[in-house]
């Protein structure tokens, strides 16, 4: 495979930002081995985008003969309290996710799990991190914590600042201890991955590459219409994505049929409307990815059954007004449960992982 094949399939949505093109372009051209990573809170159950999306992703690096680190940032999620702050609960979760991404599809064999509570045992860590920490501002550090999912007022105590500065920490550490070339996170974590790429060279490091995926948005997102700048964009993205803490915008990989029938037939989707369209979202980002083809099946009087072969003809269809948006619901419920019937035999089948899905499950999920 040629470096042209490998910076296609890196570049494959849901990929959205690569920084820069350039720079991965020498990676995938000068460097034998190359490695990426991207990291997680466990923080709750999985929704189709930490689930699925991730995991069409990953495949895609796999593909691309990449390396790859899934860092479980289990100390991360006591920073940011999830699970009550409680680090036995969140170490569960951590286990949970990687019984999640073997559900989805991922060849746990092919890649590399790394702890953070591992990562931190290292005296170098630390000392690194205070070197971050005398390079960056307080008003720098305040923006950043976007990555945590919070606002800069929500910003109570100190763990929120550490957030972003240990995040930093990690992409040094996991380059120095791991050979980490490459930051492949959401576009969540942007703020986080261009503070790193601003200091690296005052620590005499190497830029990272930071490649930013799609947030799948949430089944009840809806937003103003019309142009946003950049920064603008994203903070919407943001705001707007699937989260596990409010269940009403989220498909969980556990849900049942009848569980994704009634979520999707209450979600937003306005007809003739592509963009900021959560159901077209899933069309685009899952289902054109886990199928070659997509099948509308509509009673005869409505035209009959409606085959799309890519993603372009489909939304040119739909924007015309010549798919329903009752039927593109149906039919979006009719695939998602194909592709989640196995994950949910998984955990049904799989001893450890039902427990651990019991543990998480009836977990309080906190924000």
């Amino acid at each position: 495979m040629d470096w042209q094949e490998r910076f296609e399939l890196i570049k494959r949505e849901p990929t959205e930002e690569i920084v820069t093109e350039g720079e991965l372009i020498e990676l995938l051209k000068t460097k034998d081995r190359i490695v990426a990573y991207d990291g997680f809170e466990p923080s709750g159950l999985m929704h189709i985008g930490t689930g699925l999306l991730r995991a069409i992703k990953l495949q895609d690096f796999i593909e691309a003969k990449i390396d790859f680190i899934l860092y479980i940032a289990d100390w991360f999620a006591y920073l940011n309290d999830k699970l009550g702050g409680n680090l036995e609960l969140i170490k569960k979760a951590g286990e949970y996710f990687i019984e999640g991404w073997k559900a989805c599809g991922v060849d746990i064999s092919k890649i590399k799990i790394v702890w953070c509570s591992d990562l931190v045992k290292d005296p170098e860590y630390w000392e690194t991190f205070l070197k971050i920490s005398k390079l960056v501002t307080i008003k720098r550090t305040l923006r950043a914590v976007t990555i945590a999912g919070r606002e800069e007022s929500e910003v109570k105590n100190p763990s929120l600042l550490i957030y972003p500065l240990m995040q930093a920490t990690d992409v040094l550490m996991l380059n120095d201890k791991k050979g980490v070339d490459i930051c492949q996170l959401g576009m969540d974590q942007r703020k986080v991955n261009m503070l790193v790429r601003e200091i690296v060279e005052e620590l005499g490091r190497k830029k990272p590459v930071a490649i930013h995926h799609h947030l799948l948005m949430g089944l009840q997102a809806s937003g103003r219409m019309g142009a946003f700048d950049e920064n603008e964009s994203i903070n919407k993205q943001i705001s707007f994505k699937m989260s596990k803490s409010k269940p009403e915008t989220a498909i969980f990989i556990h849900d049942s049929e009848e569980e994704i029938k009634k979520k999707i037939l209450n979600a937003f989707c306005p007809p003739k409307q592509i963009e900021d369209n959560p159901i077209v979202e899933i069309v685009r980002y899952i289902i054109f990815r886990k199928f070659d083809s997509f099948l509308i099946k509509r009673e005869e009087k409505f035209g009959g059954k409606v085959e799309f072969k890519s993603y372009e003809e489909f939304a040119k269809s739909y924007a015309e007004g010549k798919v329903h948006p009752l039927d593109l619901k149906n039919a979006v419920a009719e695939h998602l449960n194909l592709i989640l019937e196995p994950i949910r035999n998984h955990f049904e089948k799989d001893e450890k992982a039902r427990k651990l899905y019991e543990i998480v499950k009836n977990a309080s999920i906190t924000r």
